[in-house]
């Protein structure tokens, strides 16, 4: 999905909905650094991709509160 595409779906949230988000998300991260450190992850990018997803999440909650 395009980074603008995403902001403007998670600008159309709610602050339970982006919460529950970055719950997933960091859940996700953590997840992927599990497989990434036993040498089952063949797509090391998704990592990166994740992290600024969870900042972009984290983004708008600040400009929301």
């Amino acid at each position: 999905m395009k980074s603008k595409q995403y902001m403007e779906e998670l600008k159309g949230k709610s602050v339970a909905e982006l919460n529950e988000d970055l719950v997933a998300a960091k859940k996700e991260l953590f997840n992927l650094r599990f497989r990434n450190a036993t040498n089952q992850l063949e797509n090391t990018s998704r990592i990166k991709e994740v992290k600024k997803n969870i900042a972009r999440i984290q983004t708008v909650l600040a400009a929301q509160r």
